[in-house]
């Protein structure tokens, strides 16, 4: 019995560990703060000469160019099926490497804006609270001063007023790790059918 309640409790570690969240993150979506080559990626591993030649001026060029999000993916198609003309599956797959790395780099960017996004709303949100004690307080004090509480209700419906948009507009920007995952695999993909 006390060793099939040992066994539960070990199968359970993982899943639990797993829960644990980041009190910075404030998005829906679970935080996954870096992307594996695995994951977007079933072709051959990247090795030492792989990630040398990912180092070739024409491939970072190349790579940074399919890697842009304002490039369609038809656009990084056609670049790539010209590339796959000319080189071997050696420069196909640092090109994979090279755009893989592009994307994470852009990826961590976006990541960490998101934390400073969160941070930012929680200084708003205690400033809010803040404002709302001292209308409080104005409204409160005998004789009221009419024009502080006035200046008062201003201030608190004005940083209420970005609290809520920029909650609004979370949704979008937490969105964004999700679609750089997404054109990574893509990509993955794209590069991968022309070896």
């Amino acid at each position: 019995m006390i060793k099939a309640l040992v066994l539960a409790l070990i199968a359970a570690g993982p899943a639990v560990a797993q829960q644990v969240t980041d009190p910075d993150w404030p998005c829906l979506q679970r935080k996954q703060p870096q992307l594996s080559i695995a994951q977007v990626w079933t072709g051959p591993v990247p090795d030492d000469t792989t990630a040398e030649r990912a180092k070739d001026t024409t491939i970072r060029t190349l790579a940074r160019n399919i890697a842009l999000r304002r490039t369609s993916l038809e656009e990084a198609q056609a670049m790539v099926d010209t590339f796959a003309g000319d080189h071997d599956d050696v420069a196909m797959t640092a090109l994979f490497l090279a755009t893989f790395d592009d994307v994470q780099r852009a990826r961590d960017r976006v990541m960490a804006g998101i934390t400073r996004y969160a941070h930012s709303q929680e200084a708003l949100d205690d400033k809010i609270n803040t404002l709302r004690k001292d209308f409080d307080t104005l409204n409160a004090a005998d004789p009221p001063d009419f024009d502080a509480i006035d200046k008062a209700e201003a201030d608190l419906d004005w940083a209420t007023r970005i609290f809520k948009d920029r909650q609004q507009a979370l949704t979008y920007v937490c969105e964004t790790p999700v679609i750089l995952e997404q054109r990574a695999f893509a990509l993955g993909r794209m590069i991968q059918s022309k070896l």
